[in-house]
């Protein structure tokens, strides 16, 4: 028995090691394990360029990724098209003095006037100021209101499914039915705001017409809109929080504003990074709202932001080239909010 153990043992050895000489010796052609040498460019057994490239591309990519090119290739090349190609060629219109419509621009005499005539501009500084502003305070003020909602329906409340779906709704509406609503609310002589202000002894206010405020009452009827999305957003993150985080900290003696402040927020950063980003570039969006608001491209004084003033320039002034530096410039606030965000998602392996 022992002698046969042997001897199967030894055979199996010699072929394990001739195994593993092939193997070292294929090796030395790239990894590719053949007994034949590859054929020479230009023979009658090789492919052709092509069909080395194709199957460069499948090793790489997968055998379906040139066959599925029907599907995704057409919408790849509208997109580039109409998308990044527009951006590129306002890009260009920037660099002009294009008026409109009556001439031609000129692409041969290329330079940078337009945005030396926006930094000297007092209208333009005002408008990236009203954005910087609305961007911080919008996002800040909703976050924390929309924490403040995914809390108190994640403690358990009744009628929570209800609840969801009144602090959520306005999201579903859109800037001009907001924009609308928040015009009667606002309004100076029988506003709902200032009747209620009324029962306390103040107002009636001006909202739209004091140039002081109506940059601030235009973040809060925005925060009004999208706080049932940071709301959705925190509550998820709250909910995939495993409870023995919650019992841990209770058996430490911690007290509930400790346990959120110290625990379970800080676990909320992919969240708030998420749900941040998201609201800024609806702050920047935020024409649509200011533009029913007063039923023209000049919204109140005190609230004029970017967005208002690149399209009062291009269309009501016929500064088209302006209007599109300026386009340029609020192209470069959405990639300085957006690129940050993609690095640290590819960072954390979600891309």
């Amino acid at each position: 028995m022992f002698d046969l153990y042997r001897r199967l043992s030894g055979a199996l050895g010699r072929s394990s090691g001739n195994d593993d000489a092939r193997d070292n010796e294929a090796r030395t052609d790239g990894g590719v394990v053949s007994d034949r040498s590859a054929p020479e460019p230009g023979s009658e057994s090789d492919p052709g360029p092509l069909a080395r490239v194709g199957a460069a591309v499948d090793r790489r990519l997968g055998s379906d990724f040139l066959e599925s090119s029907l599907f995704w290739l057409p919408p790849f090349l509208l997109i580039a098209l109409f998308v990044y190609g527009a951006i590129i060629w306002n890009l260009l219109i920037s660099l002009t003095d294009y008026q409109g419509f009556a001439n031609a621009p000129d692409y041969g005499d290329l330079d940078f006037d337009m945005y030396a005539r926006a930094l000297a501009d007092p209208g333009f500084i005002d408008a990236a100021i009203n954005t910087l502003i609305l961007l911080v305070a919008f996002t800040g003020a909703t976050l924390a209101v929309g924490l403040l909602l995914a809390i108190l329906i994640d403690r358990g409340i009744r009628f929570e499914n209800a609840f969801r779906t009144i602090y959520l709704l306005p999201m579903s509406l859109s800037f001009v039915v907001t924009a609308q609503f928040w015009l009667w609310m606002y309004n100076f002589n029988n506003g709902i705001v200032n009747l209620l202000l009324g029962t306390v002894g103040i107002g009636p206010i001006s909202f739209l017409g004091d140039q002081t405020i109506v940059l601030w009452a235009v973040i809060f009827a925005l925060m009004w809109q999208f706080s049932g999305y940071a709301m959705v957003v925190y509550l998820a993150g709250l909910r995939a929080i495993p409870t023995e985080h919650y019992e841990a900290a209770q058996v430490d003696g911690a007290s509930t504003l400790k346990m959120y402040w110290r625990v379970i927020i800080p676990q909320l950063k992919g969240a708030t990074i998420s749900a941040a980003v998201v609201l800024m570039v609806f702050g920047m969006k935020a024409f649509d709202f200011l533009y029913s608001l007063v039923g023209g491209y000049r919204p109140p004084n005190g609230a004029d932001i970017l967005a208002t003033k690149m399209v009062r320039e291009a269309y009501a002034n016929l500064n088209w080239a302006y209007g599109a530096a300026i386009a340029i410039v609020l192209f470069g606030m959405a990639l300085a909010v957006i690129g940050p965000y993609l690095v640290y998602e590819y960072r954390r392996n979600n891309l």
